[in-house]
């Protein structure tokens, strides 16, 4: 600890003197104040509540109605009265004072050294500031606040001031430091914090835009197999880039749901879902596909492959389901126990008796399906009754339900 420089050459040691009753019960307040404003400090975020406290538990820990933090400006080279108690309205934020070493607060910051002063009022090692004037201020203690980390920085002033007589003695510098102390980390964590939400901010933003472009980029290649389809001489290779296209444009759903999402990394089922079959109705003409989700937040490398699973299987329910006509396609999705089902249904006629989609024959898309239910770790049941086809997804996905809606 800094030496004190007791500009009025009046402060009591008292550091060897048996302490009284009152005396004791004086210090053991401080130190109660002093656990107090570290477990506050720790438990809050809010730099400006941080600093208001301190000044309201020094005045208290001091017997002293006057209480200032002061914040070093580099650029006005001034130290701005950030928080405090006792001062006259319109103080905090407007009201600077020099930091040169003609002021007992310019001392304590460019040396260090606390500054004990029980005269300032005549002291004439020091100008007396205007706002202790105004004030009517006799005697105060200064202590500088320093921030922690590497490369320690200054931070600014913890100053106590009191127009009543008396004397501000070594433990009461010593009680004023501690709280500097604990003010410093304080503003540091507050600090890094800040820093570190900032980079936060910066790579959600990245993130986004990442998203975004992706989305562009896939778009230009979903508009590109629609065209090479168009020009198709062959009707299965018009088939199979129609195919791909929407395999594609289902991706670049997700991304476009990414980059707009409040929740970096997640989409929101309930309207990707619905976003999803309303592409998907725009290539199935003459038939109807119903479309119910629950409310969660999927996250992206979850929502890829389930996007694929049901454009996959409408896809195939308009192939085969209703070979002479149209018909009703249901998708619906559920969360029942943190695993998502997920089930697409027709009233057709079905697939083929026998069929097995683990088969090698199965065509790409089912074979898309299948590897889109390892990918996610989950269960694919197919059923077939005189309603028609029913295709059972159990994926065990944790999610985050938020509210109740339908796509």
């Amino acid at each position: 600890m800094h030496e004190v420089y007791d500009a009025s050459r009046e402060s009591l040691d008292t550091s060897s003197a048996p302490l009284n009753r009152d005396e004791l019960r004086y210090r053991l307040r401080q130190q109660s104040l002093l656990g107090e404003f570290g477990r506050t400090a720790m438990q809050t975020r809010n730099l400006r509540e941080i600093l208001q406290r301190a000044t309201e538990l020094c005045a208290i820990g001091l017997q002293a109605p006057f209480v200032k933090v002061l914040e070093y400006e580099p650029d006005e080279e001034r130290l701005m009265v950030r928080a405090g108690v006792g001062w006259a309205p319109g103080t905090i934020d407007v009201v600077s004072l020099a930091s040169d070493t003609g002021s007992p607060a310019g001392y304590a910051y460019r040396t260090g050294a606390p500054v004990i002063s029980n005269h300032v009022d005549v002291d004439t090692r020091f100008r007396m500031p205007q706002l202790l004037a105004d004030h009517g201020i006799r005697r105060a203690i200064n202590v500088l606040i320093e921030k922690g980390g590497e490369g320690k920085a200054f931070f600014g002033v913890l100053e106590v001031d009191s127009a009543d007589p008396g004397q501000f003695d070594q433990d009461d510098a010593n009680f004023l430091a501690g709280f500097a102390g604990l003010l410093g980390i304080a503003i540091e964590r507050q600090q890094a914090d800040a820093r570190l939400h900032e980079a936060l901010k910066h790579q959600a933003l990245l993130t986004r835009e990442m998203s975004h472009r992706v989305k562009n980029s896939l778009a230009s290649v979903v508009g590109l197999l629609r065209v090479q389809a168009r020009s198709a001489q062959s009707e299965d290779v018009k088939n199979a880039l129609q195919d791909a296209s929407l395999r594609v444009s289902t991706i670049a759903e997700v991304h476009d749901h990414l980059w707009r999402s409040s929740h970096i990394g997640f989409v929101e089922l309930s309207d990707f879902m619905t976003e999803l079959c309303k592409k998907l109705r725009g290539n199935i003409e003459g038939h109807a596909l119903h479309c119910r989700a629950d409310p969660m937040l999927l996250a992206a490398d979850h929502a890829i492959p389930l996007g694929l699973l049901i454009n996959e299987l409408v896809t195939n329910a308009v192939k085969y389901a209703y070979p002479e006509g149209s018909g009703d396609i249901e998708v619906s999705a559920r969360e029942i126990d943190g695993n998502l089902h997920v089930e697409i249904s027709d009233h057709g006629v079905g697939l083929p008796e026998g069929f097995d989609i683990d088969q090698p024959r199965a065509s790409l898309g089912f074979k898309v399906v299948t590897g889109m239910v390892r990918q996610l770790q989950g269960d694919l049941t197919l059923s077939r009754d005189r309603t028609g086809t029913h295709f059972l997804l159990d994926l065990p996905i944790l999610s985050s339900t938020h509210g109740d809606g339908s796509a």
